[in-house]
């Protein structure tokens, strides 16, 4: 049984159980068994991210409020902040269902819902439910990002870079910022020598992206930053061009045997 298989399972009756009684002190007149039996009754034939998209309408028909209430309810139940570089989805998969709330239900309301992902993403994850935030409100996304990009949350920062990543898995596929690749890189600037390994290699992974679309700037702009103070750089230079090097591409493989640390 795969792993996804496997998790799959999580989203359906015990989970439904679980937020029910988080939410119950919070929101009294919530319908718990109602909630459950919905939950239920909808997920046996359905798929991960179906399951987790049954769990947030349901709340949404269950939170008898509106958004902005809803939201506030939700975000009581989230919990203390993961302090570490591990855990946020073996320990936060159960808020799943808050970030897809979140996206599915809030782009109206930019603010409220940009400051509930920030919340979010410090326990479990914000990178898919912050996708339409950037298509329907790019230039505000972009100014949240550069401030969050120096946030003292590591998985703020790791947010900036893998939410606005153009082939992030398991999410559909989208385009540069703004539609030009020098916005992305100007976000992923100040995550260059990030303290966290874990920041590091979310940098690493969104430059592998942007080099299968736009190879010749994002070579260039690292070959700059390589030459310049981008000290983690010999370390994570590989891991940034993989895929140009499992192709054999000769500007890769020149620019890593230039500067790859032995």
């Amino acid at each position: 049984m795969s792993k996804t298989l496997a998790l799959k399972h999580y989203f359906g009756k015990e989970l439904a159980v679980r937020l029910t009684s988080l939410i119950r002190p919070h929101y009294p007149p919530f319908p718990a068994e109602a909630f459950v039996e919905c939950v239920s009754m909808q997920v046996e034939p359905l798929e991960l991210k179906a399951r987790v998209a049954i769990i947030s309408e349901e709340l949404q028909r269950a939170l008898r409020l509106d958004y902005g209430s809803q939201l506030d309810i939700l975000l009581r139940i989230l919990g203390p902040e993961n302090d570490k570089e591990t855990g946020m989805f073996t320990e936060g998969y159960f808020l799943m269902p808050v970030a897809h709330f979140v996206e599915r239900y809030g782009i109206h309301d930019f603010e409220r819902s940009m400051d509930a992902l920030y919340e979010i993403t410090k326990r479990h994850t914000a990178e898919y439910a912050l996708r339409p935030y950037l298509q329907n409100y790019p230039e505000l996304c972009m100014k949240r990002l550069e401030e969050w990009s120096k946030d003292g949350n590591l998985h703020v920062r790791r947010l900036v870079s893998e939410g606005t990543r153009t082939r992030l898995p398991w999410a559909k596929r989208i385009d540069v910022l703004m539609g030009d690749p020098l916005c992305n890189l100007t976000l992923l600037e100040p995550l260059l020598n990030d303290p966290s390994a874990y920041v590091r290699k979310s940098v690493a992974n969104h430059l592998n992206d942007l080099s299968k679309d736009h190879k010749e700037l994002t070579l260039a702009w690292m070959e700059d930053k390589l030459h310049r103070d981008w000290i983690q750089g010999p370390r994570m230079i590989r891991h940034a061009v993989r895929h140009l090097l499992k192709a054999r591409d000769e500007d890769a493989l020149a620019l890593v045997d230039r500067f790859l640390v032995q």
